[in-house]
């Protein structure tokens, strides 16, 4: 439901309350990183041998991809001595869907001997299709046109469900960073590609009259951008402070991370352009005993700051690093110039003494804005809520293997199968 006045009142100057308490404690651990040395998180002492591999079936629906069946390995290693290297992990993806797609992933977190450099690494190549919902948070009847603006002056046959959209996605993102003395603050720079191609909006109609005109044509109308192809191509600044125990299932520690793209025109980009990624997550120990019982908190900001982006290439819910983000919904269910998302999830052993099984629930919040239609951030809502449970295979790693199941607005729903905690 829209927010009255009071409580949109309310909500964004808490919001803009939220997100300058995080980034005064980044900067302020980040200060304090750079004048002592902190305490260094927990590392994992590898007894047996330094790469581990687990090649697991992948098998499975999403709201996304339907029925998907492939393989989805995840790797584990040090680079360095593991008395003073954290461990870096990685998984791959080659899936199958029922719904003609494939999809191909590698993405991964690797730390150098004595962590003295971070590389992330997040390459695709997706021959794939999705529903896209227009611009904006909200139910589709808040948007103009499903979620564009109204672009043409004569009439037209309005779409107010999903619009299916089919293309093909290559993305290689690798960002590498130095840590800063002995702390745990890393800076660094990147290289970034995002390029769609063979795009087809399957409800787009120019031939009949009245036309049937999709939000992705609108917008690529009002924008300038080819409608079968485009590329955003750039370099990216980074900083980050993360203390965290072990990435791929923390159980304390903080991550912060500062993003600043810029996507020239002279490096490909098919227009100037600009984005700002800010993540900030943490974990609370519900009990000394086990630290496995925990709440973990994840809140993430994404803003076009300047020039235009390609509509797949805008900020939407699902395309962070590890696709982790909006579960009850379909990838990209959430998309506009700017969006903020909040999750949390209870982690809890199923057991006494030992970790093998556990559970959690978790709920999580998006909002998106429309800049052309009028739609601002925390205008609309979105949430989710789930159950899962989880398996873990190796005590040194905590390597786990997921199962979930979320509901959300508007009918959503779905089961999702993975490697690690979600964040």
């Amino acid at each position: 439901m829209k927010n009255n006045a009071c409580s949109y009142f309310f909500l964004k100057n808490w919001t803009v309350k939220v997100w300058a308490i995080l980034m005064c404690l980044f900067l302020l651990n980040a200060t304090s990183a750079l004048s002592q040395q902190p305490v260094r998180p927990k590392l994992v002492k590898s007894k047996k041998k330094n790469f581990r591999i687990i090649p697991l079936p992948a098998v499975g629906a999403t709201p996304t991809t339907g029925f998907a069946i492939g393989v989805a390995p995840g790797a584990y290693w040090h680079v360095g001595n593991s008395d003073s290297t954290s461990e870096s992990n990685a998984l791959g993806t080659l899936i199958f869907t029922s719904k003609k797609q494939i999809l191909s992933t590698l993405k991964g977190i690797t730390y150098f001997d004595k962590d003295q450099w971070y590389l992330l690494t997040d390459m695709r190549f997706f021959v794939t299709s999705q529903p896209t919902y227009g611009l904006g948070t909200g139910p589709q009847s808040s948007k103009p046109i499903g979620g564009s603006v109204s672009f043409p002056d004569y009439p037209f046959n309005p779409i107010l469900s999903s619009q299916m959209m089919k293309f093909n996605y290559l993305r290689v993102h690798n960002t590498l960073m130095r840590r800063h003395k002995k702390t745990r603050l890393f800076y660094g720079l990147g290289y970034q590609l995002d390029y769609h191609f063979k795009i087809d909006d399957q409800l787009l109609d120019l031939d009949t009259f009245p036309p049937t005109y999709t939000s992705h044509f609108l917008y690529s109308e009002l924008k300038g951008f080819d409608r079968e192809r485009y590329t955003t191509s750039g370099i990216t600044f980074n900083i980050l402070q993360d203390s965290r125990d072990n990435a791929a299932n923390p159980y304390s520690g903080y991550y912060a991370f500062i993003n600043l793209r810029v996507n020239p025109v002279f490096l490909g980009s098919s227009k100037n352009s600009g984005l700002l990624w800010m993540e900030y997550r943490n974990y609370f120990n519900l009990s000394q005993k086990r630290l496995r019982h925990l709440i973990g908190i994840w809140l993430y900001g994404w803003f076009q700051t300047w020039g235009d982006l390609p509509y797949l290439d805008l900020p939407a819910v699902g395309w962070d690093q590890f696709g982790r983000s909006g579960r009850a919904y379909v990838q990209g269910r959430f998309r506009g110039q700017d969006i903020i998302y909040t999750e949390v999830e209870y982690r809890v052993p199923l057991q006494r003494n030992k970790d093998t099984f556990g559970a959690v629930v978790f709920v999580n919040a998006t909002t998106a804005s429309n800049r052309n239609a009028g739609i601002s951030l925390y205008d609309y809502m979105d949430f989710g809520y789930g159950v899962g449970l989880r398996l873990n295979l190796f005590k040194n790693s905590r390597a786990n293997v997921t199962i979930d199941y979320a509901w959300g607005e508007y009918g959503a729903q779905g089961i999702y199968f993975g490697l690690n905690e979600a964040f």
